[in-house]
């Protein structure tokens, strides 16, 4: 299916007239919803959102340059910007922290939040099972090797566990503790 100029126009009719993307495919037949959607969002025709239609929006522009509608909002600004001032050096400390960063390859990680949680028993036991790993590259994984990863994937010094897994998990016994935490102790976590 093209879009001819004539169903283009045909489309441009129906969709300011206020049909929906289905029964404008249904009108015109072979094709879909989604591509009277993306014909409409390529053409730039109006969202109807908020449930207008070229005829309702010729309205909305006539009312818009009465002076009056703009003296009102002249008091709310004088009062406005004093409130907002501080409210975005509030609410700008903690928006940071929440947005999660890109980190260049090669850079360390900052601290995880898991790794204070984790208990100190397993963190040991994976100390030793690290020192017995087989220190395996991605290529040399197979379904039968702890796929847990060391180090920063952005050096050569990166590498994979290797010892054997736990059955049905995709770790060995020492980083299936680390990873796997019962659901209790995420519970009291939390509170």
């Amino acid at each position: 299916m093209s879009w001819t100029d004539e169903r283009v126009e045909l489309l441009k009719k129906m969709w300011g007239e206020g049909q929906s993307a289905s029964q404008i495919a249904k009108e015109l037949g072979g094709v879909t919803r989604n591509a009277v959607i993306g014909k409409v969002h390529r053409l730039g025709l109006s969202n109807r959102a908020t449930g207008g239609s070229p005829a309702k929006a010729e309205p909305k522009e006539k009312p818009a340059p009465a002076p009056k509608a703009e003296a009102k909002p002249k008091p709310a600004p004088k009062t406005e910007p004093a409130r907002p001032a501080p409210a975005p050096a509030a609410e700008a400390k903690p928006a940071v922290p929440a947005r999660r960063q890109i980190i260049p390859a090669g850079q360390p990680l900052p601290p995880q939040p898991s790794a204070n949680e984790i208990s100190p028993e397993a963190l040991a036991k994976v100390n030793e099972i690290e020192k017995k790993a087989k220190k395996l590259t991605l290529m040399e994984l197979t379904e039968k090797t702890c796929k847990w990863p060391v180090g920063d994937p952005a050096t050569e010094d990166f590498w994979f566990c290797g010892l054997p897994v736990e059955p049905g998990k995709p770790y060995c016994e020492a980083h299936v503790g680390v990873a796997f935490q019962p659901m209790s102790s995420r519970r009291d976590r939390r509170r």
